[in-house]
């Protein structure tokens, strides 16, 4: 106990502020890009929509630190795209807190897609048909019939999205780098104490962790738990 009162305070708390507020402005982004290409996915053809969920999963698969490497040759100031942003809008992605947004958004979109894409396969085309003899618009049905319906598999998209974006390290590390109160996370601060042999501040950072996780898995289940119930088990 005399340890752990001792890691309270002596504990800098930035950590799990960005952490936090990089997981729910990712989140944020990803909720609705994930919902429009997969809308968009969904009125493609086979060959096409085949080449659209390779390059929009592809971060899926790919190492985290490959991801970063790709983000900081484009947005890096000494690189055409970073340079027009920074010279133009005077936005600096790399080594700043957007940056940790931009890292967790493209690591965290393709869980918000393939969730939201497979929520939107499941709906039965009847109620699309239905609504069109209603005379309701494209965008109508999209948001009074397709969203709802589709609801708990997007909620579930969401909660892994932003469970993915809190956790983030790699990309991060490469195009955000590890800036104490700016761009420093969780996983960044776990990293850095066990490198300097600090094995009860990293045991502290992975205890919240491991609290924050099952949160939100607690939170998916629950979620899938109410869609069950509407439904006649075996």
């Amino acid at each position: 106990m005399e340890a752990l009162k001792q890691i309270l305070e002596n504990l800098d708390w930035s950590p799990l502020w960005i952490s936090l507020k990089t997981g729910i402005a990712a989140t944020f982004f990803s909720f609705f890009l994930g919902i429009f290409a997969a809308a968009k996915a969904m009125k493609a053809g086979g060959k096409t929509r085949a080449v659209l969920d390779g390059i929009l999963t592809l971060p899926m698969v790919l190492p985290p630190t490959a991801a970063g490497f790709f983000l900081l040759l484009t947005f890096s100031t000494r690189r055409p795209v970073g340079a027009f942003l920074y010279d133009s809008f005077h936005i600096k992605i790399i080594q700043s807190w957007a940056g940790c947004v931009l890292a967790a958004v493209v690591i965290a979109f393709p869980l918000m897609y393939r969730n939201a894409r497979g929520a939107f396969e499941q709906i039965d085309s009847n109620l699309i048909y239905a609504a069109r003899t209603l005379g309701m618009s494209e965008t109508k049905i999209f948001w009074k019939v397709v969203l709802p319906t589709a609801g708990p598999g997007v909620a579930a998209g969401t909660v892994l999205t932003f469970a993915r974006a809190l956790g983030e390290y790699g990309a991060t590390s490469m195009l955000a780098g590890n800036i104490p109160g700016k761009t420093g996370t969780i996983s960044q601060k776990i990293a850095m104490v066990i490198q300097d042999g600090d094995y009860a501040t990293a045991g502290f950072w992975v205890a919240i962790v491991l609290v924050a996780a099952f949160g939100i898995l607690l939170v998916m289940n629950l979620v899938a738990g109410s869609k069950g119930k509407r439904r006649k088990r075996w």
